[in-house]
């Protein structure tokens, strides 16, 4: 017999209960409820889903489906080959019982080693490799503080992976850690995929270390409501962050070590922060790319092919602050097109506090509005004290170098929004200097000047410029 074509209802209703289906469990499909857990936020769920995720791994990966609920757990362990899919309206949620909670291993030769029960988290991989979390559902960190932690306060990270390889988080939302969101150390093959965290400390924190570093790391499509820095870490080596929108009350993307082949392209960075700063409260944002090697201990390595591209900020401290220390030579660093409005704090910046000189830095395309109101008075002694840890101001408004080799400016605008008595660029111990097509707005009164100091070779629109101080028309 010839069988009767299918009406569209009939194969619309067919394809929803395919899809239905996927609830039931089946071969390589792991349902934490079939492992007993009650997802009913009250009763601890921490051994049943762990049992799915040991079977799902025991028969050679699979999928663990966590459908619709409230689930209350402690420390999990995830295992190699595994997908773990939160359904829509599932919820795994951090104990508030801190002895549920647990950490990896941390490599003896990592700084962070040391650092013991810092390292507790929610979700635990080590060793492992092709994992993949996706889905829906939220993991919430739910603000499980530890008044013996860091700060007095900092509790376990949500998500901590330590020596992967091939890992996935794709479609989820992270909500209130109690430390960081997701945090990796010596890792490679990452992509994080149109997740969205909100509050917490850092939203992505990554780290390797002088013999392993992190490699092929891809943050795509993620939205970033921090209270710290939206993404940190240091020795990274070929990474995109691309497509993200920021919003944090501490810095945008801060880079604390060597990082080679970093591209940051077409992404928003917004301030003030939407989630206040977790031990101050404040909720201004700082430097939209904060680029500072050995900021907050020694570490030795290069940053190189640095490239920001087709970025926006608003109300930022700085948009690209970069200074290094002794051990930590710069390459070249790039900023491809950039609007900045409301930038409220300090010019950009690239300073050279190693033993050697910023090799090659490039801004191009760039169009920078700055809040203004200062003068000579407000940076003075910054230039002599060196950096902290933040950006601050400097002798210039819009853009001030220190000890680079090759500085280049292409089509950049500068403009204040109130007067400045300060110039608007400074360059000292510049080696070679190319201006073309720069321009400056100064509000009524501002000052419109370039301080050079110890520049060797300065060109201005093609023609070869005397050394001294001058004015930009």
């Amino acid at each position: 017999m010839t069988p009767l074509p299918r009406s569209p209802l009939a194969m619309l209703l067919l394809g929803l209960a395919c899809q239905g289906s996927i609830a039931a469990p089946g071969p390589g499909l792991f349902n934490v409820r079939d492992s007993g857990a009650a997802g009913d936020g009250h009763t601890p769920d921490t051994l049943a889903i762990q049992r799915a995720l040991d079977a799902c791994a025991a028969a050679g990966g699979g999928e663990v489906l966590i459908p619709p609920g409230r689930y209350l757990s402690g420390t999990l362990r995830l295992r190699s080959h595994n997908t773990v899919t939160l359904a829509g309206g599932a919820r795994l949620i951090g104990t508030t019982n801190l002895s549920e909670y647990t950490q990896p291993a941390i490599p003896a030769d990592m700084p962070e080693a040391k650092w013991g029960k810092w390292h507790r988290a929610l979700l635990i991989a080590e060793g492992a490799e092709d994992i993949t979390l996706g889905g829906a559902g939220t993991i919430d960190g739910n603000r499980v503080f530890d008044p013996t932690g860091e700060e007095r306060m900092r509790g376990p990270h949500t998500l901590l992976f330590v020596g992967c390889r091939g890992f996935t988080i794709r479609d989820l939302s992270i909500v209130d850690s109690a430390n960081y969101a997701l945090f990796f150390q010596a890792s490679d093959r990452v992509e994080i995929r149109n997740v969205k965290i909100t509050g917490g400390w850092d939203g992505v924190h990554f780290r390797g270390a002088p013999d392993r570093w992190c490699h092929d790391v891809r943050i795509i499509d993620c939205q970033f409501q921090t209270g710290d820095d939206s993404i940190a870490g240091r020795y990274w080596e070929n990474t995109l962050i691309s497509g993200c929108v920021i919003n944090s009350s501490c810095n945008g993307i801060r880079v604390i070590g060597p990082a080679t082949r970093l591209t940051i392209d077409h992404c928003l960075f917004r301030g003030p922060g939407e989630q206040p700063h977790r031990s101050s409260s404040r909720t201004n944002m700082l430097s939209g790319v904060i680029l500072q090697p050995g900021a907050w201990d020694e570490t030795r390595g290069l940053l190189d092919e640095v490239l920001l591209s087709n970025n926006t900020m608003q109300g930022v401290a700085s948009p690209v602050t970069l200074w290094t220390k002794p051990g930590n030579p710069v390459g070249r660093v790039t900023v491809s097109g950039l609007e900045a409005t409301g930038v409220y704090r300090a010019a950009f910046s690239a300073e050279s506090w190693s033993d050697a000189p910023i090799t090659n830095v490039v801004l191009r395309n760039i169009h920078a509005e700055f809040t203004g109101g200062g003068s000579p008075a407000s940076a003075a002694g910054n230039r002599a004290r060196g950096p902290g840890l933040d950006c601050r101001p400097l002798a210039a408004w819009g853009l001030s170098a220190r000890r680079v080799e090759q500085l280049t400016l292409e089509d950049v605008h500068l403009s204040l929004a109130t007067p400045d008595s300060r110039p608007a660029i400074e360059l000292e111990e510049v080696t070679r200097a190319t201006l073309n097509g720069v321009r400056h707005a100064g509000a009524e009164g501002g000052t419109n000047g370039l301080s050079l100091r110890q520049v060797g070779s300065l060109v201005i629109d093609g023609r070869k410029a005397a050394a001294g101080r001058e004015k930009i028309e």
